[in-house]
């Protein structure tokens, strides 16, 4: 029989392909992530000593847990854009069409993006934390949640507010004195 013959040499050709991306893929996922641990673990600089522990943790462990999803992300589709020549199908129509719905994904959503890039500096230059009170689009409060997409506030009568990272152009941390002088 031909079939088994060529299922074999196929097999013997391009598994040991398949199963070196993977292993590369893995080795790199895992090598990166405790790398961006690291590098996020100096940055930060949790210090045990400080009132605010708990947050500057948390703020750590959301920065490690997004750097380390996106890379992720990017290894295991590179992985896989690598394997499937391995079975005979051309990536370059995968490619364009990428590129294509990129770009329109991209134009839809460029609030979103840019809420998430202004929740991130925001995390990241620790421009103001939970239970701080603020003044963001003129509204004063406390903020009650931060995330890469939105602030919520409470103000002194009690509404809550949810404002869009994005649209965040000014702050003022009025507590932000607050620390510094407990420093």
């Amino acid at each position: 029989m031909i079939i088994p013959e060529i299922l074999h040499s196929w097999i013997l050709v391009h598994s040991v392909k398949i199963i070196a991306v993977f292993a590369v893929a893995w080795l790199a996922n895992r090598i990166g992530k405790r790398i961006i641990e690291k590098i996020i673990k100096r940055i930060v600089k949790v210090d045990k000593e400080t009132k605010n522990y708990q947050e500057e943790r948390k703020r750590e462990n959301t920065l490690i847990k997004i750097f380390s999803g996106s890379l992720s992300f990017i290894v295991w589709v590179m992985a896989f854009l690598t394997i499937l020549p391995e079975f005979g199908i051309n990536i370059a129509p995968f490619l364009a069409g990428a590129g294509i719905l990129g770009l329109v994904i991209g134009m839809g959503s460029r609030d979103l993006i840019a809420d998430f890039l202004a929740g991130l500096f925001i995390i990241l230059e620790n421009q103001y934390r939970i239970d701080d009170i603020v003044v963001i689009a003129g509204i004063e409060g406390a903020v009650k949640d931060i995330n890469f997409r939105r602030t919520i506030l409470l103000d002194k009568n009690g509404t809550v507010h949810y404002i869009p990272n994005g649209q965040i152009k000014v702050t003022s941390n009025k507590s932000e004195g607050k620390y510094a002088r407990n420093l």
